[in-house]
């Protein structure tokens, strides 16, 4: 019997390691794995052009692409998480002293408004620190993933030729949303980010999901059971990564982090499945509403496919 090669796209990462060195082989089929060396570079090209069977991608791209008709359906295996209390930075010698400063001002976002960490962020400020989000002009430096998305008014593009970090540092915007800025003269906004990510999950039980799998269509209606597979493989290798983790290997900041979860939780700090998740995941659709990022929360067990809506790993 001939096995499928399924072309697959997904960032090397202590999770899914096991499945790119063939210590775990999934049944039924065989990743073909592609290396986009910018991954997000692959969200959206499975997007706009559907070109892998399987693909990694960020969660709130994934919500706005199902909105919009996206031919591609989720398995709960969630392969990236994280605290973004820490990617909102800001220059102390401008007057911005506290979250509530933003409002009536311009922050940037680095390349989308409904980039992942950007939404995850907006939503730590709106819920610990009260900024009311439509009172902030949220300046982009990229187009959105779903070309048909359409953001609120109070989104605008940066102006051509300039950077976010520059415009920071040169006083147009207040803040930015996004990866560590290169000059040292932009900080986090949040001091003690770290452990104020700790204090909201050990609080209130936040613990953003950034992104998942997706299988095309086609196949899950070809192979029903595909769903099931993919999730499998998936889960095997994460529990090998878990297994490494609780003996104490890997020092790489996310091993870090990812022990500091289980420290603070007791449990497997990347839980896959729907019912695990379901807290996180109707949060995360409440704050797209919220952002006018979504007209209205998506059915939950819809987003996944229908053999993986009961598993857990």
């Amino acid at each position: 019997m001939v096995i499928p090669q399924l072309r697959t796209v997904t960032r090397t990462q202590g999770n899914n390691e096991a499945l790119k060195t063939g210590a775990v082989t999934p049944h039924g089929f065989a990743f073909e794995f592609e290396e986009v060396p910018v991954l997000v570079q692959a969200f959206r090209r499975m997007v706009r052009g559907n070109e892998f069977d399987i693909s990694e991608m960020a969660l709130t791209t994934y919500l706005v692409a199902k909105a919009h008709g996206a031919r591609f359906t989720a398995v709960p295996a969630f392969l990236v998480r994280g605290f973004h209390h820490g990617a909102i930075f800001y220059d102390p010698s401008s007057g911005v002293r506290e979250p509530k400063d933003l409002e009536g001002r311009r922050v940037g976002v680095s390349r989308g408004y409904t980039v992942t960490t950007g939404v995850w962020a907006r939503a730590v400020l709106a819920e610990e620190y009260g900024v009311d989000l439509d009172k902030v002009t949220w300046v982009l430096s990229g187009d959105e993933h779903v070309a048909e998305f359409r953001p609120p008014a109070n989104v605008v593009p940066l102006e051509a030729g300039r950077s976010l970090e520059e415009s920071v540092i040169d006083g147009d915007l207040a803040a930015v949303i996004g990866p560590r800025p290169e000059s040292s003269a932009l900080v986090p906004l949040i001091p003690d980010a770290e452990q104020a990510g700790m204090a909201a999950l050990r609080e209130r039980g936040l613990y953003p999901i950034n992104h998942l799998v997706v299988i095309r269509d086609e196949l899950l209606a070809e192979r029903p059971e595909l769903g099931a597979d993919v999730f499998d493989a998936f889960a095997r290798a994460k529990g090998l990564y878990v297994d490494r983790l609780r003996a104490g290997a890997g020092d790489s900041p996310t091993d870090r982090m990812y022990r500091r979860v289980m420290d603070a939780t007791g449990t497997d700090p990347l839980p896959y499945g729907i019912e695990p998740n379901r807290a996180v995941l109707e949060r995360l659709m409440r704050h797209a509403v919220d952002q006018r990022i979504l007209q209205r929360p998506l059915p939950l067990e819809e987003l996944f496919a229908e053999t993986t809506r009961t598993l857990t790993a």
